[in-house]
């Protein structure tokens, strides 16, 4: 080994030793008769002291960022000199050798916590980036997650078993990347988008506990929560219910709380069907730290003077407790992405597009206050208001930390109405929550609810999951709801159901994002800070160059050629 010791270890109690420390030099302070070098790695800095006048000149040749070896004495700091922000704080490394085990050039912003850098700059040095302490933490920490997982689910009789990142394409889900044979000329492979189809032949297989932190890709838009390659913790059971999948997680997440962060968590978690969930915040995906909660208001709406109101199936409102600009007002508007009616009142008076023609009366207004309305059918009266309230429950303050709600209860299908026919609420291999599967009325599939259920965590869905279909004759019908042929369904999901008819055992399952998990329980705003090598908003790795072309052999060799590339 290179050195002895690493930069975040020595304390006073070891004073007196001599050590060797390895690391790279993240400053120098040059006194005259003695230099401060601080020494830094993935554990911390160790302030390293040149008394020597002949390593000081070697020291006065450095620069940051070199990579040293540095052999020293190891002495307790004067008092008055001790830097209580440091673990490394009370002590210091009189050097004895300087070794240079590797220059750096000047670098493209100084490599320290506090300096601000542009994110394409970062992402293109990202390997500087990583360097910086608050950048290496929620790596670290995320490692530090994985372990704990792991060592829970081994505990529990789970089997880490991997699948292929080279799949079938199948057409439900988001776009897959697509993979080109070169020895099946003019066939492909896609990228898994998740395990779903193999974790549940691994059920058939009789592994009856599964669990894999899988890398998931997916070919779709980005944004904060979102990257084209992400970490899922994907788990399967066989033999269990919701009830089993429900306290499996909550005991896993008391334990990642209280290992990561000392974090003490409410279990049981709080439930709510996906009906209430809507009807009460707006979302399948509520933040329920804040009691802001939308209300039906259709029957007194229906006898104000506006037609709009009087014909709508349901009138939602959000009521506000307090000031609003008009250009708040505005901002919060074009959130909610539909049209929303709004009166402002205060001091006995109110304002608005509609407010002279609806009474806010019965209402009971408090001053000042500020109320939003959405006229439309179930679901399309509450989403938008629940867009408002997701933004302005931004305002509020709360004592809860972290929140977990499941929600429950899912529809098994719903309408789209851009294609004209049904699609799945989550995905086609859902089973539905009937007492006797034999009299499902599939021609009324708006009615028909799943053994579905996703887990939410401060406004962020952290995953979801499912009870199964384990019976082909039930899977096939419910691919024919969504209109898909005998043909089609043979050719994307054949594997699965011939599986289905040997043994298949009841089973269920949910995926978590690890990356998620880990930038709510830190507070950061993007999966990116947890990701060593995230890509931009446009798929791009800016450290690497890609996507980038490739040589024309390697597409004669696929039986690719390139038509109307776009830069």
């Amino acid at each position: 080994m290179l050195r002895t010791h690493n930069c975040g270890e020595l304390r006073k109690e070891d004073a007196g030793k001599s050590v060797t420390l390895c690391g790279w030099l993240a400053s120098i302070r040059d006194y005259g008769n003695f230099i401060f070098l601080n020494l830094r790695d993935r554990y911390g800095i160790t302030q390293i002291v040149v008394e020597d006048k002949n390593l000081m000149e070697k020291a006065r040749k450095l620069g940051l960022e070199y990579v040293l070896k540095i052999k020293g004495k190891v002495r307790e700091r004067p008092k008055g000199m001790i830097n209580p922000n440091l673990p490394t704080g009370e002590i210091e490394v009189v050097a004895e050798e300087i070794e240079i085990l590797s220059e750096c050039k000047m670098t493209p912003f100084v490599v320290r916590d506090d300096v601000k850098v542009r994110d394409d700059i970062r992402m293109k040095y990202r390997y500087l980036d990583l360097r910086r302490p608050k950048h290496q933490y929620p790596v670290i920490f995320k490692s530090k997650v994985m372990k704990i997982i792991r060592d829970f689910l081994a505990d529990k009789d789970f089997l880490e078993i991997e699948t292929p990142l080279l799949a079938k394409s199948t057409p439900e889900g988001a776009r897959d990347f697509l993979v080109p044979s070169r020895l099946n000329p003019g066939k492909f492979y896609a990228l898994a988008q998740s395990p779903q189809l193999y974790k549940q032949i691994l059920m058939v297989a009789g592994f009856d506990k599964y669990y894999q932190i899988a890398k998931c890709l997916r070919d779709e838009d980005l944004r904060a929560d979102r990257q084209p390659e992400f970490l899922q913790l994907d788990i399967e059971m066989s033999f269990c219910d919701e009830e089993d999948i429900f306290n499996l997680i909550e005991e896993m997440m008391e334990k990642l709380f209280k290992e990561c962060l000392n974090f003490e968590i409410e279990t049981p978690f709080k439930r709510l069907t996906y009906k209430e969930a809507i009807e009460k915040y707006g979302s399948d995906k509520p933040d329920t730290r804040f009691n802001l909660f939308l209300e039906d208001i259709t029957e007194i709406a229906k006898k104000s003077d506006l037609k709009i109101f009087k014909d709508a199936e349901k009138v939602i409102m959000l009521r506000w407790d307090g000031e609003l600009s008009r250009k708040e007002i505005d901002e919060l508007l074009k959130i909610a992405e539909k049209p929303v009616a709004w009166i402002k009142y205060k001091d006995g008076e109110k304002s608005g597009p509609i407010a002279k023609y609806f009474d806010i009366t019965p209402l009971n207004p408090q001053s000042p206050s500020v109320f939003f309305f959405c006229a439309n059918k179930w679901g399309k009266a509450h989403t938008p208001l629940g867009l408002i309230r997701r933004e302005l429950v931004k305002k509020l303050k709360t004592d809860k930390k972290f929140e977990f709600v499941w929600i429950t209860d899912f529809p098994l299908f719903e309408w789209n109405e851009d294609e004209g026919r049904w699609q799945p609420c989550h995905h086609i291999f859902t089973m539905p929550k009937v007492e006797n599967i034999e009299k499902i009325d599939f021609s009324s599939p708006d009615k028909i609810i799943a053994k579905q259920y996703d887990l939410v965590l401060n406004g962020v869905e952290l995953g979801s999951g499912s009870i199964r279909i384990h019976h082909r004759d039930l899977q096939e019908k419910v691919m024919q709801v969504l209109g898909m042929t005998k043909e089609e369904i043979e050719r994307n999901f054949g594997f699965l159901l011939t599986a289905l008819e040997y043994g298949a055992p009841p089973h269920g399952g949910i995926a978590l994002g690890i990356d998620r998990l880990c930038v709510l329980m830190l507070g950061l705003q993007t999966i990116q800070d947890t990701i060593p090598f995230p890509k931009t908003a446009r798929g791009q790795g800016l450290m690497e160059e890609i996507p980038s072309e490739v040589l024309e052999e390697q597409l004669k060799e696929l039986g690719i050629k390139i038509e109307n590339a776009e830069s």
